[in-house]
Order: structure tokens, then C-alpha cells, then sequence
């Protein structure tokens, strides 16, 4: 049998064992989802900027280039991004700056 331990602010009346477990399957939808594209398709862990706002600046515009992407439907980001690195009139036309 195993045994997990959680810190919650889950009233006792509202932390039933599935209730938590729907808080730790988002959790790790959000860290599936997000954090290990990022670091994946953006190399975020490897990268070097560390002083000042740039690597708060830096995650905002890796966000806002994933949610871009999903919104477009795109389930793979990496694929993605290599499109439209490979086509940036594809990408530039999507963006409306530029006619096709």
C-alpha cells in the first residue's frame, strides 16, 4: 500500500482523497502542458539569461508564443515552431503583418 501526504487549505469536509487527486492531476496538466514545453521546445532550462526582469520578460513571451500557437490549434509546439521558422511569411501572414 502507498501512502502520499499533502498540504492543503482544503477545508477536511472538501479534501476527500478525490479531491486532491483532481488538484494534483491539474497541477501536473499545467506542468505537462506548459513548463516541460517550455523547456523542451524553448530550451528554457539551458538558457543563460538570469539578471534582472529578462528572465521573468523572457517565460512572458514563451507563454505568449505557446498560447498563440494553441489558440491556432496547434498540438505540437515544437513542430510548430519549426514551421513557422522554416515559412515566416506562414507565420508573419497569420500574424496580419504581412499579405500573402
Amino acid at each position: 500500500m502507498e501512502v502520499d501526504y499533502a498540504i492543503t487549505s482544503l477545508s477536511r469536509e472538501r479534501a476527500s482523497a478525490e479531491s486532491i487527486a483532481k488538484c494534483w492531476r491539474d497541477h501536473w496538466g499545467i506542468e505537462n502542458r506548459l513548463h516541460y514545453v517550455r523547456d523542451t521546445a524553448f530550451g528554457e532550462d539551458a538558457s543563460r539569461i538570469r539578471t534582472g526582469a529578462a528572465p521573468q520578460i523572457m517565460a512572458a513571451c514563451r507563454n505568449a508564443a505557446i498560447g498563440l500557437l494553441r489558440s491556432w490549434g496547434c498540438r505540437n509546439i515544437a513542430a510548430a515552431l519549426r514551421d513557422h521558422a522554416y515559412h515566416p511569411r506562414k507565420l508573419l501572414a497569420k500574424l496580419g503583418l504581412f499579405k500573402k
